[in-house]
C-alpha cells in the first residue's frame, strides 16, 4: 500500500507486507498506547487524550464517506483510500486508527463487498452512523444547465437522480465515485459536463452548485460501520446492537430453528442477509431418491438489538452455536439513535 500525489492510499500488488506497512507508518504520527486495546463506549467517537484519530474512508476528498467519517469522529483526520480493501488494510497495518465504510443504502441496498471484507479481515465493528445523502448538480464557474450535454457520477448516484437528469436531457456517464467526477470536470475545466456529487465536493474543487437536492427520493440514507482493530467493551445501560455471521447445515426448518433462538428470548432482529459462500459455494448431498444434489452453501448475516454484555444475548448465541456449523460475532456496539 502506498500514498499517491493526492494523499490517497492506493493498493499495491497483493496484500501489504509487514515491512512496507512499517516503512509507511514511520512517516506518520505514532499512535499513543492508549488508542490500542479494547475500548470503552466513550472511545467510539472521542479522540484519546487529545490525540487526533486517523480515520480511513473510501473515495476522494469530498466523497459522502468523508462526511460520514466526520459525523462519526468530528475531530478526526480523514484519510482517503482508493478501495474498500485499502481502507481495511490501512486499519490492520496501523496506518490509521479506524475506518468508516458503507454497509447498506435505503435505495441501493446492501454493499456486499464490505460483508465479504469483514469476513476476510480481523476487524471489529465498534459503531454505526447513518448519513443522509443529498446530491447536488455541479459544474465549472459560468456553466449553465442548458450548456450541459453529459453528467458524470457514480452509477448509484446517477440512478438516484434519474428523473432530474432526464428532464435536463443529458447523457449519463458512470465513474468510480462522486467526488472523482467532481474532480475530473474541475481538473479538465469542462464546459459541457457536470457532476452529481456533494456540496463539500463543490467547495473542495471550486465548482458551482447548479441545483441542490436533485435525488428523486428525499429519503436516501446510507448506514456506515465504524471499524477498529480491537472491539469495544459492551454495556447494558445503553442501546446496543450486535452483528453476527453464521452458517447452517442443509435441511428443512434449520433456519427457522436458528432464528427462533432470538424470538424465544424476545430479542429483536433488525437485519438478516443471506450470501453464498465465496469458497466452496456448493454443498453436495446424497439423496436416496434423487441421487446426488447440489445446494448453495449460505452465510447468514444478522443484526439484533442486544448487547453482548446481556446474559440474554449470550444465551441466544450459545443456543445458536449448537445449531451452526460456523458462528462469528462481528461486533457489539452502540446503536446510532441520531437523526441521519
Amino acid at each position: 500500500m502506498a500514498s499517491n500525489h493526492d494523499g490517497v492510499f492506493v493498493a499495491s500488488n497483493g496484500r501489504s507486507n509487514g515491512a512496507g506497512a512499517l516503512e509507511l507508518r514511520a512517516s506518520l504520527d505514532d499512535t499513543p498506547p492508549d488508542v490500542a486495546g479494547p475500548k470503552s463506549v466513550s472511545d467510539v467517537s472521542d479522540s484519546a487524550n487529545g490525540y487526533r484519530l486517523r480515520v480511513a474512508y473510501q473515495g476522494l476528498p469530498g466523497a459522502y464517506s468523508e462526511a460520514a467519517a466526520a459525523k462519526a469522529y468530528p475531530d478526526c483526520e480523514a484519510v482517503p483510500c482508493e478501495l474498500f480493501e485499502t481502507a481495511f488494510d490501512a486499519v490492520e497495518c496501523m496506518l490509521v486508527d479506524r475506518a468508516v465504510l458503507p454497509i447498506e443504502n435505503s435505495l441501493g441496498g446492501t454493499i456486499h463487498r464490505n460483508y465479504d471484507l469483514l469476513l476476510r479481515h480481523n476487524l471489529h465493528i465498534i459503531g454505526e452512523v447513518k448519513y443522509a445523502v443529498r446530491h447536488c448538480l455541479l459544474a465549472n464557474s459560468g456553466v449553465k444547465k442548458e450548456n450541459l450535454k453529459r453528467v458524470l457520477s457514480h452509477p448509484q448516484a446517477l440512478a438516484q437522480c434519474e428523473n432530474t437528469l432526464a428532464k435536463i436531457g443529458v447523457v449519463r456517464e458512470a465513474v468510480d465515485d462522486t467526488a472523482g467526477a467532481a474532480k475530473f470536470i474541475a481538473t479538465h475545466k469542462l464546459q459541457d459536463a457536470g457532476a452529481v456529487a456533494s456540496s463539500l465536493a463543490a467547495e473542495i474543487y471550486g465548482l458551482d452548485i447548479l441545483s441542490l437536492d436533485i435525488q428523486d427520493d428525499p429519503d436516501n440514507i446510507t448506514r456506515f460501520l465504524m471499524l477498529a482493530r480491537e472491539p469495544i467493551i459492551p454495556v447494558t445501560h445503553k442501546p446496543f446492537k450486535t452483528s453476527i455471521v453464521f452458517s447452517l447445515e442443509e435441511g428443512p426448518g434449520v433456519l427457522f430453528k436458528a432464528l427462533a433462538v432470538f424470538a424465544l428470548r424476545n430479542i429483536n432482529l433488525t437485519k438478516i442477509e443471506s450470501r453464498p459462500k465465496r469458497t466452496k459455494p456448493l454443498r453436495i448431498t446424497d439423496n436416496g431418491t434423487n441421487g446426488r444434489l447440489k445446494y448453495f452453501d449460505y452465510l447468514f448475516f444478522v443484526d439484533f438489538e442486544a448487547s453482548m454484555a446481556s446474559p440474554n444475548a449470550q444465551n441466544a448465541l450459545g443456543h445458536l452455536k449448537e445449531l451452526a456449523t460456523f458462528l462469528r460475532v462481528l461486533g457489539s456496539y452502540p446503536r446510532d439513535m441520531s437523526e441521519a
